[in-house]
């Protein structure tokens, strides 16, 4: 028995040994950070940056490969089929989270990968056309529900974060106003300063420049503080909505074999490099801020994450479609 138990512990030795070498050499070859959406928009630039800070402390080359489609599915699949040695890497956000929560998805997040960190937080903010009559959130919500589903709000898609938000938005206060789903933010921004649609939850980067041309009215952001690019707009909170609080994320997961060694190293380098000053500038002009949590915190962080949206799809009675 005692020899037994010996020859037990010597192998989890040498396994333990084994990987602490493999982290230690890791990276061995170029790396890849796939992309669930395609290039130029806010989580195509953060991981073309983290992917340049990869490259300087790795001393590997790191692409970026954009897989658009599904609701993050498409570039799932591809990491799934990815070896688990760290070198295939993916950015995700709250989509990848709420998709398998709406659709029948074979993929999970959560369950079948291995969190790394989250990469950034950042809030929305709730405009509305400057033709409606609410120069503040409670004013829109007395608004809207003296005017029972007549307010119209836009998003980039059934189940997208923009939705949800809005959604938990109307739990909260007691409204009901009619969605109007997009493709794209594209077409949605130009009816919503076009005044044919009412209001919206927008990207702090993409709304900013329509508030300051005065063609949208921002009434509050949706984190828990006020955003830094954003200082005299108050949260949700201070405008008299309590529990309306969504953070925006990006994150990275990595397959879901990928030696904890390796994975931890990975954190450890996404923490250095969003704490930079030139990465912190960057954040902070597009409206977001670096996290670099640790593989429990960002695992814990995408349960959290999953159960807040399961209660508001279950509320709000929301369907895929």
């Amino acid at each position: 028995m005692n020899h037994r138990i010996g020859i037990i512990l010597l192998s989890l030795f040498i396994a333990m040994l084994t990987a602490t070498v493999h982290a230690q050499n890791f990276p061995t070859r170029p790396m890849r950070v796939l992309v669930p959406l395609a290039a130029g928009g806010g989580m195509d630039s953060v991981s073309r940056n983290i992917s340049g800070s990869f490259a300087e402390a790795f001393g590997q080359s790191v692409v970026v490969d954009n897989r658009p489609g599904a609701g993050s599915l498409v570039a799932l699949g591809t990491l799934a089929d990815a070896a688990p040695d760290g070198h295939t890497l993916m950015m995700i956000s709250a989509t990848t989270v709420i998709y398998p929560l709406l659709y029948k998805s074979p993929l999970d997040a959560a369950r079948d990968f291995a969190p790394v960190s989250q990469v950034t937080a950042q809030g929305y903010v709730l405009v509305v056309h400057p033709s409606l009559p609410a120069k503040s959130a409670l004013e829109l919500v007395q608004y809207a529900k003296a005017n029972p589903d007549k307010l119209t709000y836009s998003s980039s898609g059934i189940g997208s974060p923009i939705h949800m938000t809005t959604e938990l938005f109307q739990i909260a206060t007691g409204t009901k106003m009619i969605h109007v789903p997009y493709k794209g933010m594209g077409a949605a921004y130009a009816d919503l300063v076009g005044g044919r649609i009412s209001l919206s939850f927008a990207t702090i980067i993409s709304g900013q420049q329509h508030i300051k041309a005065g063609r949208l009215r921002a009434l509050g952001v949706s984190m828990g503080k006020r955003a830094p690019a954003m200082p005299e707009t108050p949260t949700m909170a201070e405008a008299g909505i309590p529990g309306v609080v969504v953070v925006n994320w990006y994150g990275l997961i990595a397959p879901k074999a990928v030696p904890p060694a390796i994975i931890n190293k990975i954190a450890t380098e996404t923490a250095k490099a969003v704490k930079a000053p030139a990465m912190e500038k960057h954040l902070i002009a597009d409206g977001s801020e670096g996290v670099g949590s640790t593989p429990a915190e960002f695992t814990a962080h995408i349960k959290a994450e999953s159960e807040q949206w399961k209660r508001v799809i279950k509320q709000g009675g929301i369907k895929a479609q």
